[in-house]
């Protein structure tokens, strides 16, 4: 890696430096302004008035995030492996709007020129990149996924089970016209929202309702607690925020000198570590 490459690389994507710390702030609250700019224009009032200056600022956020994601590019061995990342294409998603706008001219086009529009929202997402605690959040739920799969296995299975249970018992007279119907009430009751367009009428309907409220309420913690055990074990490794330039991967032990996910050796930087955002 060339140096100039070596420097900007360090800039975009190491948040331990202070010029990767001052690059990801300024970036905070350039998508932080650039949402606000969406949610205005949202508001008909204000997009009158402010139909120019909007637009401006529009124009400004897209530019600035088109050159932001052109040095993502750059800076990295592989672009392929950024361009159809997660965050790559979030990035992708959250400029085309406005350039696709330019082309598609005529008032019948302003609804899809809306709809087109309503995709810069995609730049809330960009925020989580720029975080540690959004970062080890995301890490958390990938090593936990497939707990969380199997765990909604279940869920499901249990749904499926007791809305055919409640077709048999209450049948169409109660509301229950369908095993489809049945399965839409478990789901309801056991998420505890409670529509109540639909309830149990007999006796025994209404005890499997109640224990299926009151397993809702253990059904909701599981996530959680195998979230938080994944979580309480990624906070024993000791681990930075430095980024693999090959696979991007994040979240390596701290003295790592290669990738665990591809075996790249990763770039050290002589400026001393500082805390993340």
């Amino acid at each position: 890696m060339s140096p100039w490459r070596k420097k900007l690389y360090e800039v975009i994507f190491e948040a331990e430096t202070k010029s990767g710390k001052a690059f990801d702030l300024a970036l905070i609250w350039a998508v932080i302004f650039s949402i606000g700019v969406v949610l205005l224009e949202s508001v008909e009032s204000i997009r009158l008035d402010f139909r120019r200056q909007l637009y401006f600022a529009e124009w400004v956020f897209t530019i600035l995030f088109t050159f932001e994601y052109f040095l993502r590019i750059i800076s990295v061995d592989k672009p392929k492996n950024y361009i159809f990342s997660f965050f790559g294409l979030v990035d992708l998603f959250s400029i085309i709007p406005t350039y696709l706008s330019l082309f598609i001219p005529g008032t019948q086009g302003l609804l899809l020129i809306r709809g087109l529009r309503l995709l810069r929202i995609f730049r809330v997402l960009k925020l989580n990149r720029y975080t540690k605690a959004g970062n080890f959040l995301l890490t958390a739920i990938s090593h936990s996924r497939h707990k969380i799969i199997v765990f909604l296995g279940y869920v499901i299975t249990t749904v499926f089970i007791l809305g055919a249970v409640m077709y048999l018992i209450e049948g169409k007279d109660n509301g229950f016209t369908s095993i489809p119907k049945g399965i839409y009430w478990a789901i309801v009751t056991m998420t505890t929202v409670g529509y109540g367009d639909i309830s149990p009428q007999t006796p025994f309907g209404q005890f499997i309702a109640s224990f299926l409220m009151i397993a809702g309420y253990g059904i909701i913690a599981v996530p959680t607690g195998i979230l938080s055990a994944e979580m309480a074990q990624l906070e024993r490794v000791s681990a930075t925020t430095k980024t693999c330039k090959s696979c991007l991967k994040e979240y390596h032990n701290a003295g790592a000198n290669f990738c665990d996910h591809c075996g790249e050796k990763l770039i050290r930087f002589k400026e001393p570590n500082i805390d993340q955002v």
